[in-house]
């Protein structure tokens, strides 16, 4: 059996944010805080959870994840397969909408609740061999923080390097079956995770269902395209930004050659008119080289 790619983020929210699947989410967000070096969580509510009307080809559609702690804290998950760039302003971005949308006309600054966002991502971004990197808002020197209402993670799947260990649990084990471990090691991995087990099976199910492998080939078609589009516009960016640099240089050199010969006429007692006449300069310019 082919199992279908738990990185396309379709798959991934039916996966994670599926209500029955709510104990699944909870224990992988679990393992991401505690890698971090925090509590774990007692409680997790889906805010914008799976439904079968997800259409996978419908821009508007949205395959993040939102869910909110008993505690209110606000956390978005976004698994990235392929690379939109320009992801570190991106992710302050839609941070600052989801942080600044909680406030209501009549609302107050101190009802602000932290927001956490988590990208998990098939590709690196970061310049560090760190597997998991999580960022907050801190003084330069002391490292004291100004609000912890701001945290973001970066998971990037492909600075994972670790094999799959026997006994070993954590952090690890999820991100192995997120990169796609050969089906073999799954019960390795499993081994005392059973949500990590329940993750497996849906995507066992799922891989299985014609009408979920449909929908999937289609969102992969979908990403692929749209990847295509945006790489093929940022190359014909790159062309005609080195034409219009070739031009450029062109006409600076060009620029500079008449300079060249006015500072040549000038020197042999030619007269500023003259001067003007034969290389198109300003008489402002060329007074200057007097």
């Amino acid at each position: 059996m082919e199992l279908l790619d738990p990185r396309v983020d379709f798959v991934f929210k039916r996966i994670f944010a599926s209500e029955s699947n709510k104990d699944v989410l909870l224990a992988f967000l679990n393992r991401i805080f505690m890698d971090a070096g925090d509590p774990p969580l007692e409680e997790v509510e889906l805010l914008n959870p799976y439904t079968d009307k997800d259409d996978p080809l419908d821009k508007q559609a949205i395959f993040d994840i939102w869910a909110k702690t008993a505690g209110g804290k606000l956390i978005n998950i976004e698994m990235q397969l392929f690379n939109k760039y320009d992801i570190e302003k991106r992710t302050l971005y839609y941070w600052s909408k989801r942080y600044a949308g909680q406030l209501q006309v009549s609302g107050k600054y101190a009802d602000l609740k932290k927001c956490v966002t988590i990208n998990i991502l098939n590709y690196k971004v970061l310049p560090n061999e760190h597997t998991h990197s999580v960022f907050h808002l801190r003084e330069d020197v002391t490292g004291a923080p100004l609000t912890d209402d701001i945290e973001i993670h970066f998971l990037e799947l492909p600075k994972l390097n670790q094999p799959v260990i026997p006994g070993e649990g954590g952090l690890v084990n999820w991100l192995l079956f997120l990169k796609g471990v050969h089906y073999s090691d799954w019960e390795v991995l499993q081994m005392n995770e059973p949500a990590l087990r329940k993750a497996m099976e849906t995507l066992e199910f799922l891989s299985q269902d014609s009408e979920a492998r449909r929908k999937y080939e289609d969102r992969q078609k979908f990403l692929l395209d749209e990847a295509s589009q945006r790489d093929g516009a940022q190359r014909e960016g790159f062309a005609k930004g080195l034409a219009e640099g070739k031009d450029k240089g062109k006409a600076e050199g060009q620029l500079e050659a008449k300079r060249e010969i006015a500072r040549n006429l000038l020197s042999m007692g030619l007269d500023i008119a003259s001067v003007q006449q034969a290389t198109g300069l300003t008489e402002e310019e060329l007074k200057s080289m007097t």
